[in-house]
């Protein structure tokens, strides 16, 4: 076997030493992780929302994260590619997403990957039971996020799109602030409705594993790793909420909320949007790099599960995670590689 291998990663685009690179690793160990908690039935958390517009935490099995009952060994783990299944709704390419699951040549799951620590920057000084991480939101996710949803409401476009119609027609310019900010409570109003009726749409999207160190050290807590699965539905929640507070420019939340609409407004009208023109005009001054981030201190109320503050895996656990000496591929100069380096290398 390729000298640096992870557990059930053997059919994918990626092996050996293209598994360990800097923005390679952290998304290839948490697909790994998801695998080995597959194997031992352990449920990752699930964070969907529920009849009130809350995110509320629950179990979920990998088996429904993965759209698959197969092993491991027969999904296939394509990094940073396209899923095919949502480009329908695009008149531009879609480019790529984190994670795609394939079962042959047919296509499970997209997935986005944010591998996590725990605690963050603004939570470490604060009560053990408080802590939480950051969360970093691309537009790459968000876009994904709105594609996948519309991919799930196909059937229904005819009952959504007279919802979304009586706002969506009347904003004249798109990227215009004052517009936008204009229409904000009509359309925060629909999106909350939109949710309400279309629960049962929701789908797993985007995968958060955590590592948890000794408060800033660079060692693992005794409860180590964990996962939690945000559905597509609840993620909207970190940015719509927050639009809720902009009343005079247009935020990053905002930002997210408006694209976010019309996208869905564009696809159940005419099937199709252009989601590059969609990003590139509607920046509002704001820069395009990313689509926005949470603290740990804003992450926290949406992340109510004690797994949160004691993930469920030890760190012993990277042995059998990490195979054929793989742990000498890794950059001690990035965070999460130095906390496995140097806390974990007695295991190997």
């Amino acid at each position: 076997m390729e000298e640096g291998s992870l557990f059930g990663i053997s059919n994918s685009n990626r092996s050996g030493k293209d598994l360990w690179g800097k923005n390679q690793f952290n998304s290839s160990f948490p697909a790994a992780l998801a695998c080995y908690m597959r194997s031992k039935n352990i449920p990752a958390v699930y964070l969907s929302l529920n009849e009130e517009l809350n995110v509320v935490a629950n179990d979920i099995a990998i088996d429904e994260v993965f759209n698959t009952d197969k092993p491991n060994e027969s999904i296939r783990f394509e990094f940073e590619s396209k899923f095919e299944p949502y480009q329908q709704w695009a008149f531009d390419d879609i480019r790529n997403i984190d994670l795609i699951l394939k079962d042959g040549k047919d296509f499970l799951r997209a997935l986005e990957v944010k591998l996590t620590v725990i605690p963050d920057q603004t939570t470490f000084r604060k009560g053990e039971e408080e802590w939480s991480s950051e969360l970093v939101i691309r537009p790459a996710t968000t876009s994904y996020c709105a594609l996948g949803i519309a991919n799930s409401c196909r059937s229904v476009f005819n009952e959504i799109r007279p919802l979304f119609e009586p706002v969506g027609s009347s904003i004249q310019h798109w990227d215009n602030s004052f517009e936008i900010i204009a229409k904000q409570t009509q359309m925060l109003e629909t999106l909350d409705t939109f949710q309400y009726q279309y629960l049962s749409f929701q789908q797993p999207f985007l995968l958060q594993p955590v590592w948890k160190t000794k408060g800033k050290s660079p060692l693992l807590s005794d409860n180590a790793f964990d996962i939690f699965v945000w559905s597509d539905f609840a993620l909207c929640r970190t940015f719509l909420d927050k639009s809720y507070s902009t009343n005079e420019k247009v935020n990053r939340y905002m930002r997210s909320t408006a694209r976010f609409f019309k996208i869905l407004f564009e696809i159940t009208q005419s099937r199709k949007v252009s989601i590059g023109k969609t990003y590139a005009q509607m920046t509002f001054g704001l820069q395009t790099d990313k689509e926005f981030a949470l603290s740990g201190i804003n992450t926290a109320p949406y992340i109510q599960s004690e797994r949160r503050t004691k993930p469920i895996l030890p760190p012993s656990i990277l042995k059998d995670i990490i195979l054929n000496g793989g742990e000498k591929l890794l950059s001690p100069e990035r965070r999460f590689d130095q906390t496995i380096y140097y806390t974990a290398s007695n295991l190997f």
